[in-house]
């Protein structure tokens, strides 16, 4: 059975892409501050942590876990993320630290903890936004969220350069608009065209088999401007 980590899974599509793996016969670490969700649901295949992604701290939790029950990473999956929606000039570098400290510090962070327990053929997938990509069309009140989309997506194409002699893939997938209760709760009232649980199953398989495909790329997973 092939061991999968994904953080950001108390809701939206990380909340599914648990589920999709467990449900599947694979071994899943679902990373998020608020584990209850999937805890009510005792599916078997599922740990749970709660780890708050902002303090490093407690990224421990992760490796010891692994250590101790799997020695070995197939998958990880950064999918956890932090949307602040406001003008520019009311952005305060705290809101910046905050979206920052989610969509790019933990990220690279927790990867490099895990990395003694990946090897030839782990992928590591990052979920990014289209607003992170050059030429996408921006929005306003999303500068401090699409900049760290867009830091994102040239950290892991430098990981990709340094870790291809082990094999250890790393590619982006930069979405547009998915029906979460992030995006609601930044767009109220905004209407997405895919939903979280369609996300979820191009995520998963992306996951098991887009390395063998690609490596240091960012595929624009969206259908829509956005």
């Amino acid at each position: 059975m092939k061991n999968i980590i994904i953080t950001g899974t108390s809701r939206g599509i990380g909340f599914e892409l648990a589920q999709l793996f467990a449900k599947n016969n694979y071994n899943v670490l679902a990373i998020s501050r608020n584990a209850e969700p999937l805890k009510k649901l005792n599916l078997k295949n599922i740990s749970t942590l709660s780890v708050d992604l902002s303090d490093e701290h407690d990224f421990k939790k992760v490796t010891d876990f692994v250590s101790k029950n799997w020695k070995k990473v197939d998958v990880l999956i950064h999918n956890a993320g932090k949307l602040i929606n406001k003008p520019f000039e009311k952005l305060s570098s705290k809101d910046f630290f905050d979206v920052y400290s989610i969509n790019v510090f933990a990220v690279a962070q927790l990867t490099s903890v895990l990395i003694p327990f990946l090897s030839k053929g782990s992928h590591v997938v990052i979920i990014s936004s289209i607003g992170g990509v050059q030429g996408s069309m921006k929005f306003s009140g999303l500068a401090a969220y699409s900049s760290s989309k867009g830091a994102v997506i040239t950290l892991s194409e430098l990981l990709a350069e340094e870790y291809k002699e082990q094999q250890i893939s790393f590619n982006v997938l930069a979405l547009g608009a998915v029906q979460t209760e992030m995006l609601q709760e930044a767009f109220p009232g905004y209407k997405a065209p895919i939903s979280a649980e369609e996300m979820a199953n191009y995520i998963y398989n992306f996951a098991l088999t887009g390395n063998k495909y690609y490596n240091g790329k960012i595929l624009e997973v969206s259908s829509t401007t956005p």
